[in-house]
């Protein structure tokens, strides 16, 4: 597993960690059970995975990233309306529920974001590629991890999702 062919193709580690952020910010207010959480990581990620398709160049990592960024600016990104509309939820909930001021920034070895308009950015996922090979595949620090808590999806996930 620890061979490198250059940049890699795929987003999965970045959507992960945009998806959890803000299933996470869902969570935390405790009206949006895990099942339904688990629908809307799911629908989340299939729609970014869809919408950044043709937008992932890893060579160029700001290319597009303005078409990646998730915005919530008293106007609700419509990719989180629609992936909240899976479990029902309604815009004036998403707005109780998320930040009036959320800027998502989805780029290839890095996802950041910033609440408010002038909050500081923190550094949600930092891929090793940009780091010394000592540090091992974009490990999340502690304190995220804790907070996104993705260790691997939950068996009752698995059971959930009936056809």
């Amino acid at each position: 597993h620890s061979h490198r062919r250059g940049p890699r193709a795929d987003m999965v580690p970045e959507i992960a960690a945009a998806v959890g952020f803000v299933s996470g910010l869902l969570r935390t207010r405790g009206c949006v059970s895990e099942q339904q959480l688990q629908v809307f990581s799911g629908a989340l990620r299939e729609a970014l995975t869809e919408h950044y398709k043709h937008h992932w160049f890893p060579e160029k990592p700001f290319k597009g990233s303005g078409y990646r960024c998730i915005r919530i600016n008293h106007k609700m990104d419509p990719i989180i309306s629609k992936a909240a509309s899976q479990i029902g939820l309604s815009l004036p909930q998403l707005y109780q529920l998320l930040p009036s001021e959320l800027t998502l920034w989805v780029d290839p070895y890095e996802v950041s974001y910033r609440i408010g308009e002038d909050g500081s950015i923190c550094v949600l996922y930092e891929a090793a590629a940009t780091k010394p090979p000592s540090s091992y595949g974009g490990m999340l620090t502690c304190k995220n991890q804790m907070m996104l808590g993705r260790t691997s999806p939950s068996k009752n996930y698995i059971m959930t999702v009936s056809s």
